[in-house]
C-alpha cells in the first residue's frame, strides 16, 4: 500500500482501527462490515485539508452540496443492506465522493453506481482507481431511474434523501433483496424495504440527516 493509502498520524491505520472501535460501541455488529469499513482510507476521499478529519464520526462537505456521511451512517445502512447475507450484485444512487462505493465493492461481487453531477463522479472514479476496486462501474445518469438494464440487484442504498418510496428503484430489487434509503424532507429517517416472495415489508428506523434526491444531470 502506499504512503498516501496508508496514512500517517491522524490518517493512519491505527486512527481506522480506533473508528472501527467506535463503530462497535456505536451498535455496528457485523463484522464483514467493520472489516470493510477498516480497510478502505476514507482520507483519501476528502479535500486534502480535511483529511486529518475524515475518521471523526461527522459527516464532511465534498464540494457542490454534497457531503460525505459520518462513518456510523456509512456503517449502519451497509449492515441493513447486507442483513448478513453475500450480495451478489449491487445498486448504488448517489455514488458522492466514492466512499460509500469503496465500503459496497467490499462487501458485494459487483457495485453500480450512479451519480448525477459529472465533476463528483470524475473524482469519484479517480479514488476509486486509487484504491483499486475492479468490481465497481460508475455511470453518470439520474438516479432516480436506477439502471432498468442491469437489474435486478441484491441490494439498493441510495445516499440521499427522497420524499416516497422510488417506484422505479423498487422494480429493480430482486426477490429475496433489500433496499436502504433515506426517506422525508423536514424530519427524514432510514427506510428499509425487503422484497419477500409475496410483498414489499417497510420498516422505518432511526432518524438521519442527507441532501434531497433531486432528478436531472449536472
Amino acid at each position: 500500500m502506499s504512503a498516501k493509502l496508508s496514512g500517517i498520524g491522524m490518517t493512519s491505520q491505527r486512527t481506522r482501527v480506533r473508528m472501527v472501535e467506535r463503530l462497535r460501541s456505536q451498535g455496528i455488529k457485523d463484522e464483514v462490515v467493520l472489516d470493510a469499513m477498516a480497510s478502505v482510507p476514507r482520507h483519501i476521499f476528502v479535500d486534502e485539508a480535511l483529511a486529518t478529519r475524515a475518521y471523526e464520526d461527522c459527516s464532511l462537505p465534498i464540494g457542490f452540496g454534497q457531503t460525505i456521511s459520518n462513518p456510523q451512517t456509512v456503517a449502519r445502512m451497509s449492515e441493513l443492506l447486507r442483513g448478513g447475507r453475500q450480495l451478489g450484485k449491487v445498486l448504488e444512487i448517489g455514488t458522492g465522493c466514492g466512499y460509500q462505493t469503496a465500503v459496497l465493492a467490499r462487501l458485494a461481487q459487483e457495485v453500480y453506481s450512479v451519480e448525477r453531477i459529472a465533476p463528483l463522479l470524475m473524482k469519484a472514479r479517480g479514488h476509486l482507481r486509487e484504491i483499486r476496486a475492479a468490481n465497481v462501474k460508475v455511470k453518470h445518469a439520474d438516479g432516480s431511474l436506477g439502471l432498468a438494464e442491469l437489474g435486478p440487484f441484491d441490494g439498493i442504498i441510495m445516499t440521499a434523501a427522497a420524499t416516497h418510496v422510488p417506484e422505479a428503484l423498487l422494480s429493480q430489487l430482486a426477490e429475496g433483496g433489500r433496499m436502504v434509503f433515506p426517506i422525508g424532507t423536514g424530519e427524514q429517517r432510514l427506510c428499509l424495504i425487503e422484497h419477500t416472495a409475496s410483498e414489499y415489508r417497510q420498516t422505518t428506523l432511526e432518524a438521519v440527516k442527507f441532501v434531497p434526491l433531486l432528478p436531472g444531470l449536472v
